[in-house]
């Protein structure tokens, strides 16, 4: 779901469409289809006025017969990233949802640029493969956010004493999990495999977290032994992480879209001090690479 931060801006169903000059109905139709910033509360529509404007202007410059992207980051969640969109005003609403959604959105043309961290078994890597096989043909350009250290994620003082990826198939320890379509829970099977442990191996809450933040509450709270995820949600909640592997955490976006006000406004602020000084506090982030080109497809 999108996050708007400027809430004092948000717009009924009625004023924005008096703002866009389209019916109801039509607005009605295309925040349904996902085709423009909306945020769907309590059963009514609400629409951000700046990010309106900013959807409005890309579709004067699409080229004819196609609607541009709307001003959406979709995919994973990152806190460093979530700062980062709300600090440098570059205007992007954020729909969290796993990273092979955030390609099926960008692909939908219904997000600007996706947020994904999806390895690639065959090459070691990450991103690049996933991307050809969920945006066949399409060329795309994808720029480095961070490297994220991933491991286990564990309550205050260790008290079951897991130390390795196998302890999380012990008896009784239940784990906090991702959906499936999730660069998290990827990355937990390609380690599962390469351990020799299968995944039904393993206890799960019953009902998988949509975010890395939603992983370090539920360990936080006792509802799960433990999760996997970032060494940064460890940090925020005061929990114990025992590191595993170190991944790539890439922005995916159609080239032309690079130079797009909002994208720019956000890797400009990335390129900063107060970025380097949040990503060190939060810890496991390595930004010495933040805004380079890590593929083109």
């Amino acid at each position: 779901m999108p996050r708007f931060a400027d809430l004092h801006e948000i717009l009924t169903l009625k004023e924005a469409a008096t703002l866009l000059r389209l019916s109801e109905r039509a607005l009605y139709d295309l925040a349904r289809g996902r085709r423009l910033p909306s945020v769907q509360l309590g059963g009514k529509w609400l629409f951000p006025r700046t990010e309106l404007m900013l959807w409005l202007t890309r579709q004067a410059e699409a080229p004819e017969g196609r609607l541009a992207a709307p001003p959406i980051l979709a995919g994973s969640q990152d806190p460093l990233l979530d700062w980062a969109v709300r600090q440098s005003g570059c205007g992007l609403a954020l729909r969290s949802g796993g990273s092979l959604e955030g390609l099926a959105a960008l692909a939908a043309r219904e997000a600007l640029a996706a947020a994904v961290h999806v390895p690639d078994p065959d090459t070691g890597g990450f991103n690049e493969a996933a991307c050809r096989a969920e945006l066949p043909g399409e060329p795309l350009v994808g720029i480095t956010w961070a490297f994220r250290e991933q491991g286990l994620i564990l309550p205050a003082g260790n008290p079951r004493n897991l130390t390795r990826l196998a302890d999380l198939a012990r008896q009784g320890i239940i784990v906090a999990g991702r959906q499936a379509r999730a660069g998290s829970h990827l990355l937990l099977l390609h380690l599962l495999n390469e351990a020799g442990i299968r995944l039904d191996a393993l206890r799960f809450m019953a009902k998988p977290a949509a975010s890395e933040d939603e992983v370090a509450a539920a360990v936080a709270e006792g509802r799960a032994d433990a999760g996997f995820g970032i060494r940064a949600e460890a940090t925020l909640r005061g929990l114990v992480f025992v590191p595993l592997v170190k991944e790539r955490f890439d922005l995916v976006a159609r080239p032309r879209d690079w130079f797009e006000p909002p994208l720019q406004a956000l890797l400009g602020f990335a390129r900063g001090e107060a970025f380097r000084a949040r990503a060190e506090r939060l810890g496991g982030y390595e930004v010495g690479a933040t805004g380079s080109v890590a593929f083109r497809v």
